[in-house]
């Protein structure tokens, strides 16, 4: 009785902590508007989702388990976290005290089914790392075992003892959270709470089962095994179980770690655009792809003189730890492959056709009205690196979001499930990237591969043909169309009649032009400033607080001239 005492204690702090928030959520959100203080409950809101980001921030690092990896998880839902809440969570580290190592052996013992002084020919006591779900030891392969799999040092990662009873817990009181969350509907209305803590907990399930990390570490390394700058290391299957993983050891040089880089001779710009070819590779031709490329989990690897003629250089790119892995699709990953031409060719009409193909729009989104909205991005911003976006005077981002005074009540954009992954690996690889060299320029590594889309294969070349040819024939065909019916108004004498209505109608879509763009650019500040934040903190957050100015637009703007009317 007295072994679960704990697990209910923290069962009471995670339903506390969010039975708080609700409430505080219910009186600002429900009975201020109720009463005629909406804007008062406005006002502070910002305020209050950073203090409630920072409470959960200090109660996860507290209690580790699952709460450091929902915190981690949560960092990459834009689709329903502010970024003052998002920025927060995605600090959050996966540190934790270490496991004293008579508690390790018989765990590590049970699983392997045999005395670690047998499975090894020797076990360091004190661990390499220690996170919230497992930690990990040093060891030496015995001499038989060394000549079967071709190295000795080896790198053990052993569960926490007691970590799944704790995962339990966790979820339990998620999935209570998540009832009461359902109950509040500006939550409900926008997101299915219980739908993300099932996608939480399939996830969870997957990263605590090393069986299925050693499975995703062998994928990785065959979908590179051509490419001799990319490697990962070896899973030692003999020595691994549910709970026990053994790896070869590829200890190298951190990729972040740009004064070993420099000792060693290597340039940590060519570094950036590998780790960025890397990723190209893993999401458009793999369709599997590293999903935490945090600087712990990339190793440079420097290759021996014989091994150079081999690899084209004196260093390889070593990922490790397969835990958390993506998946693209093959109907999806030709999509975004349309995006990446569109990109290239920086063609918004092309853009906002792959946006509606992705089902990223609402019904009610104008593609008209979008397309030249995203056309004045990419004049604008287009193939602007960060540096030069750093060096822009923080005005025009204001006056430019000043422009936008009416952006819609709901936007017409949303995020398919399938990219929640691909955005935080696309945040973390770009903020590792301009680490490494702050004028990295994402725009360089995409347009290349763009290019060799377009010109490289006849199947692109010939769908962009037929794309165009299509479009051009539905205007054809329309045209005759709409001119009778214009000829009509003219002769029954209704034209003239129904101008007023003309004008009216002209009047929202002038509103739903500034409206669109400004959704827009929320999404381009706010995503701008995410990115930058890994380089330059103070920008990143004045990219993103600007970006709350057409934000306020989008909910507030349509309702001054609802009153108007």
């Amino acid at each position: 009785m007295s072994s679960d005492r704990p697990l209910r204690a923290r069962y009471r702090r995670i339903l506390g902590f969010f039975a708080r928030l609700t409430v505080q959520m219910w009186f600002f959100d429900v009975v201020l508007p109720r009463v005629g203080l909406r804007r008062l409950a406005a006002r502070g809101r910002t305020r209050r989702f950073q203090k409630a980001a920072a409470r959960f921030h200090t109660l996860a690092a507290e209690l580790g388990g699952l709460m450091i990896k929902l915190g981690q998880f949560m960092s990459t839902r834009l689709d329903v976290l502010p970024p003052e809440v998002t920025e927060e969570l995605a600090g959050l580290q996966d540190e934790a005290p270490e496991v004293p190592f008579p508690q390790i052996r018989p765990l590590a013992e049970a699983e392997l089914g045999m005395p670690l002084s047998a499975a090894f020919e020797s076990f360091e006591s004190t661990p390499v790392a220690a996170a919230s779900l497992g930690q990990v030891h040093r060891a030496r392969l015995s001499p038989s075992e060394a000549r079967d799999v071709g190295f000795r040092n080896v790198m053990v990662k052993v569960q926490r003892p007691g970590i799944e009873q704790v995962i339990d817990i966790d979820l339990t009181a998620l999935r209570k959270v998540a009832g009461w969350a359902s109950h509040l509907k500006a939550i409900s209305q926008r997101t299915d709470m219980h739908g993300i803590v099932e996608e939480f907990a399939r996830s969870s399930a997957e990263e605590i089962d090393y069986l299925h990390e050693a499975s995703n570490g062998e994928r990785f390394a065959a979908n590179f095994a051509d490419d001799p700058t990319i490697s990962a290391p070896v899973v030692v299957w003999e020595r691994t179980s549910r709970r026990v993983l053994t790896l070869s050891d590829v200890s190298a040089i951190k990729v972040d770690d740009i004064a070993a880089l420099n000792r060693h001779g290597i340039d940590p710009h060519e570094v950036a655009y590998a780790v960025a070819d890397a990723y190209i590779k893993q999401v458009f031709e793999d369709g599997f792809f590293h999903a935490d490329p945090h600087p712990g989990n990339l190793f440079v690897t420097p290759v021996p003189d014989a091994m150079v003629g081999e690899v084209g250089r004196r260093w390889k790119l070593t990922f490790i730890d397969f835990g958390m892995m993506g998946e693209v699709p093959g109907d999806l990953r030709g999509q975004l492959k349309d995006v990446i031409i569109a990109i290239g060719l920086r063609d918004s009409q092309r853009l906002v056709r792959c946006m509606e193909e992705l089902h990223m729009l609402l019904p009610s989104a104008d593609r008209s009205l979008l397309e030249r909205a995203v056309g004045q991005l990419f004049d604008r911003f287009g193939g602007m690196s960060l540096a030069e976006m750093r060096e822009l005077d923080p005005k025009e981002f204001i006056d430019f979001g000043r422009q936008f005074r009416d952006l819609m009540r709901e936007m017409p954009f949303q995020l398919p499930e399938d990219f929640l992954l691909l955005i935080r690996a696309a945040s973390l690889m770009n903020g590792l990237c301009t680490a490494l060299d702050p004028d990295y320029n994402l725009w360089d590594s995409v347009q290349p591969y763009a290019d060799q889309l377009v010109t490289g294969d006849p199947g692109s070349q010939a769908k962009m043909i037929l794309d165009e040819g299509r479009a051009l024939l539905e205007i054809t065909l329309g045209l005759p169309r709409r001119l009778t019916r214009v000829l009509t108004m003219v002769e029954r004498g209704q034209l003239s009649v129904e101008i007023p209505e003309i004008e009216r109608q002209l009047s929202h879509i002038e509103v739903g032009v500034r409206r669109v763009v400004a959704a827009v650019l929320f999404v381009g500040l706010l995503l701008g400033g995410i990115l930058l934040r890994g380089n330059d903190p103070m920008w990143g957050l004045i990219m993103m607080g600007v970006s709350l100015v057409p934000l306020a637009y989008a909910v507030f703007g349509g309702l001054f001239r609802r009153f108007r009317v």
